[in-house]
């Protein structure tokens, strides 16, 4: 067949790209590349504070033999409405009986190389190439919690949809049974509903198209009898079409979500984020990578008149715009659909130019090139150095469970009876219902609809008020609260109770029963405790941190965070020397963490060290800049008689402030 007898439709249908004798191995390669990288970015100790109040809901329907509709586990929000699939809760409940946080970390990785595996089982080396790209994106939504099953599904489900639209034989009938798993293990499954529009668009589009009409009408009648039966499959949950209501409670809380919690936050286009994705040993430089891979294929799409890629693609790329948690669902598309465009597209240009060669010399050196790239990073993954250069990080590579969840402290209260009901972070929520429940229920955990968006406000009126305010007294005076569990780890611990702990610690409400460097444990003092908070007798000023090492063996990552919390929690408390000691021991580990230099420069400054300080306080800028630090700069040159300086710094740290997103 001559090129010039090539029809547009017959492209579309059955792209022909260049045969040339390095496209196999190359898609090997590549395949194989992006699911070795997928199994370590998968293998990582649980640490997303969600995956506890899921396994809470499992050991609960497990040991009540029913679910539930209302809220069980918390004193504050007890009898509020509240549905979700309890399907992954039973899952991560039955693993962990099973082979405890260790095997819930290989799920992680299992399903991370199951998305990579379905989206790559009929792909192109173009679908590879991107699949290493997006490796990080879809290792972010497959560590432990429900979320994961959503993405696996849609995976799925994408698949299934996407080849039966290129007429390839599928498995029509697997597409209730995957609709009815999903609406029992994830509410995410709406999303299910937007692939199936999709594909029905996608059908409708070709109508006017009389030579293909015929074939899209007579996929539609095969596949609508399953698509129906799709649809009432997800009725098929202990709640029937009520399922739906929660759903819509989910979108009332968006807003909120969205200012509150990070992965809820919009994708922005900003000079930060252009900047980031020409990090090489930055995984999180895929995201914008990803966002322009799709927009580029859409782009194609349009231009060869494919409406039914451009359709796929439109979707969750808008949804990936409006919410960065729906990232890994654009990442999954723009590998499947994304690389059969490029494959479509690199196609028709190889049949009418003679580019087979450059085709070959030119895939060789991308190929080399993303293999280096899953290599370096693959490398920072084992060795530590992207969770430890990262503080949003909170994992490490390996099993079991993260060192940043206050399992000490919760050991604490349990062995020592402490009074309920406790008082704790929204973030440390999710970890106390499962740890210290059901005898203990919780304040507030990730589960914001019980709680209403009014929880985000009191908790932080709470963390800005003296604990012997009105505040804290109506507080704990409405619901009983007798015990309070602060966070210190230096994620996010430190900062919402930097303005705090003191305040507890010099408190003649509250009394120190507990503290190591990733929480402390306050009682409120009367007749009944001042007998344990005297047994205790510890002094802020004096707590040994960090607390006693029980670890059987030496692990750098670990050690690292031990002394990099404690470093943390020393210069809140003011004890300064302690803290420069503290910091220079974690640096020792590893010196590539931002936040760990800022806290050494800072009680450098503190300390009249003023030189030293701003070495190390230009090192923490030079790792990541951030606002705190060019503050501290402005008003240590301030204190020096530097203006200049310090109008240098002040200005720096207001660009960097316009650039950065509300979430941040």
């Amino acid at each position: 067949m001559q090129p010039s007898s090539i029809t547009v439709a017959d492209i579309q249908v059955a792209p022909a790209p260049a045969r040339s004798s390095v496209r196999r191995p190359l898609f090997l390669l590549l395949a194989i590349t992006a699911l070795v990288y997928a199994a370590l970015a998968g293998l990582r100790t649980v640490s997303d504070s969600d995956l506890f109040w899921q396994l809470s809901t499992g050991r609960w329907v497990a040991n009540a033999h029913r679910t539930f509709s209302s809220d069980v586990f918390s004193y504050t929000a007890a009898g509020q409405p509240w549905i979700y699939p309890a399907g992954s809760g039973l899952v991560f409940y039955g693993l962990f009986r099973v082979g405890g946080y260790e095997l819930l970390s290989w799920l992680g990785a299992a399903v991370c190389v199951g998305v990579i595996a379905l989206l790559l089982h009929r792909g192109s080396a173009f679908s590879a190439a991107l699949a290493v790209v997006a490796v990080p994106l879809i290792s972010s939504r497959t560590n432990p919690r429900a979320d994961m099953f959503s993405v696996l599904l849609f995976s799925a489900l994408l698949a299934i949809l996407w080849e039966y639209h290129q007429e390839r034989s599928v498995p029509l009938w697997s597409l209730p049974l995957l609709m009815v798993a999903w609406s029992n293990l994830h509410l995410g499954f709406l999303v299910g509903w937007l692939l199936v529009a999709c594909y029905v668009l996608s059908e409708v589009m070709l109508l006017p198209d009389a030579s293909r009409r015929r074939a899209a009408v007579q996929r539609l009648r095969v596949a609508l009898p399953w698509l129906l039966a799709s649809g009432l499959a997800t009725l098929l949950n202990p709640w029937g079409w009520r399922i739906y209501q929660a759903v819509l409670r989910q979108q009332e809380v968006m807003k909120v979500h969205s200012v509150q919690i990070q992965e809820w936050a919009p994708f922005r286009f900003t000079w930060s984020s252009l900047q980031q994705a020409l990090y090489v040993r930055d995984p999180y430089s895929c995201g914008m990578w990803i966002v322009l891979a799709a927009t580029a294929c859409f782009i194609i799409a349009l231009l060869r008149r494919q409406w039914g890629a451009a359709l796929f693609l439109l979707g969750p790329t808008w949804m990936a715009i409006s919410h960065i948690r729906f990232l890994a669902i654009l990442a999954c598309t723009v590998v499947l659909v994304g690389g059969w465009v490029l494959d479509s597209a690199w196609g028709w240009l190889s049949l009418r130019l003679a580019v087979r060669r450059v085709y070959s010399v030119l895939g060789v050196g991308i190929v080399f090139h993303l293999v280096l790239l899953a290599g370096v990073r693959s490398w920072d993954l084992v060795d530590n150095h992207f969770y430890l250069s990262h503080d949003d990080q909170i994992g490490s590579f390996g099993t079991g469970l993260s060192d940043w969840f206050p399992e000490r402290a919760a050991g604490f209260i349990v062995r020592q009876k402490l009074p309920a009901n406790i008082f704790h972070s929204y973030e440390q929520g999710g970890f106390a219902t499962w740890q210290l429940g059901p005898r203990y229920k919780d304040y507030a955990d990730g589960r914001a609809i019980p709680f209403g968006p009014e929880v985000f406000k009191r908790l932080q009126q709470l963390f800005d008020s003296d604990p012997d305010s009105l505040v804290w007294q109506n507080e704990a005076n409405l619901y009983g609260i007798h015990t309070v569990l602060l966070p210190l780890e230096r994620r996010a611990g430190i900062r919402k109770s930097a303005s705090i702990l003191p305040k507890f610690c010099n408190s003649p409400t509250w009394g120190l029963v507990y503290m190591d460097e990733v929480s402390a444990v306050f009682m409120r003092r009367s007749a009944e405790t001042d007998a344990v908070i005297a047994q205790a007798g510890l002094d802020c000023d004096t707590v040994p941190l960090p607390a006693a090492e029980t670890a059987a063996s030496f692990d750098r990552s670990r050690e690292f965070n031990r002394w990099a919390n404690a470093a943390g929690v020393l210069i809140t408390l003011g004890r300064l020397p302690e803290s420069i000691v503290a910091s220079r021991r974690a640096l020792q580990l590893f010196d590539g963490n931002a936040w760990v230099w800022f806290n050494l420069g800072f009680a450098e400054f503190l300390t009249g060290q003023g030189a030293i300080a701003e070495r190390d306080l230009l090192r923490s800028t030079e790792l990541m800049e951030t606002l705190a630090a060019w503050r501290v700069l402005a008003d240590m040159y301030s204190s020096e008689g530097r203006p200049v300086d310090a109008a240098n710094a002040l200005a720096r740290r207001a660009a960097l402030q316009h650039d950065l997103s509300p979430a941040q």
